[in-house]
């Protein structure tokens, strides 16, 4: 009897096995998020909710001017990589819609445009513009590839009879923050400079990106950043009077207990190294 029963359970896990077998093989096997097929359609659903938004965003506007926003995001969309986007500023009050980052300049009876994008790290998820903007999306820089890595680039296009001309991209070297874009002018020297600001709650305060125009406006920016925190801190000033600014860079003992200033640095820029340089020690260089 007692073998019996062994033959029968023997049988029954054999017709089990036999069952899984069949059963793996009819089950479609499954993409990762990072696969080429995903990725397209990923890809192909963020263009059609992107161009239903902008044609929806149209019927609203009543009046249209030549190069608006509306037809710059419209470029972006159709002559640009899937994943990039034009970036919108952050919030200032919870019931204002974002605006775009977008600055509208006259000279010369020619109409420039300067405009933030963020394309997304080929091979990874595209970014929203959610995980790139405001204080939350600062930290994206700890770890970016879950949500996506963003590079920035400051672009200038100039509208020629409704029609967008890049003139020059400069990238940004940071992933997520971004805050408000403005339009300074440098006093000392009296050169236009575009301050891009972002949160970083890391150093828990900001960091500013500014592109000199230094030789104009069509020319590529010179890229100087400035920051603060509460044992971080980088200030503009000019230093050897030339058309390039400078800065202080300040050193902190941060305890457990307290910060403490105890050092200034003034760094300067070597026209010939392309470097920001200090004569406190000739290896301290820094890129901007």
């Amino acid at each position: 009897m007692q073998r019996k029963i062994a033959n029968i359970l023997v049988i029954v896990g054999f017709l089990a096995l036999i069952l899984a077998a069949c059963s793996s093989e009819e089950k479609p096997k499954h993409r990762g998020l990072g696969s080429s097929g995903d990725a397209a359609h990923s890809a192909m659903k963020e263009k059609s909710t992107r161009e239903y938004k902008l044609e929806h965003e149209k019927k609203l506007k009543r009046k249209r001017v030549p190069c608006d926003t509306l037809s710059l995001e419209e470029y972006v969309l159709e002559n640009y990589p899937a994943g990039t986007l034009l970036v919108v500023m952050d919030r200032t009050t919870p019931d204002k819609l974002p605006k775009p980052a977008v600055i509208y300049y006259r000279k010369g009876g020619k109409k420039y445009v300067f405009a933030l994008l963020a394309k997304s790290k080929p091979g990874e998820r595209n970014i929203e513009t959610k995980n790139v903007v405001g204080y939350e999306s600062s930290f994206i820089n700890l770890d970016s590839t879950k949500l996506g890595t963003a590079f920035f680039f400051l672009t200038l296009y100039e509208c020629v009879d409704n029609n967008f001309h890049e003139v020059w991209s400069a990238p940004v070297p940071i992933h997520g923050g971004f805050n408000r874009m403005k339009l300074k002018r440098w006093r000392p020297k009296n050169i236009l400079y575009v301050e891009l600001n972002y949160e970083d709650g890391i150093i828990s305060g900001h960091r500013n990106y500014n592109f000199f125009l230094v030789d104009g406006i069509r020319k590529p920016p010179h890229l100087l950043e400035t920051y603060v925190g509460i044992a971080h801190k980088r200030t503009m000033t000019d230093l050897n009077h030339d058309k390039y600014p400078d800065y202080y860079e300040y050193r902190y003992i941060d305890s457990t207990y307290y910060v403490k200033l105890v050092d200034s640095i003034p760094f300067y820029w070597d026209t010939t190294r392309k470097l920001y340089v200090t004569k406190v020690n000739p290896r301290w260089t820094r890129p901007y």
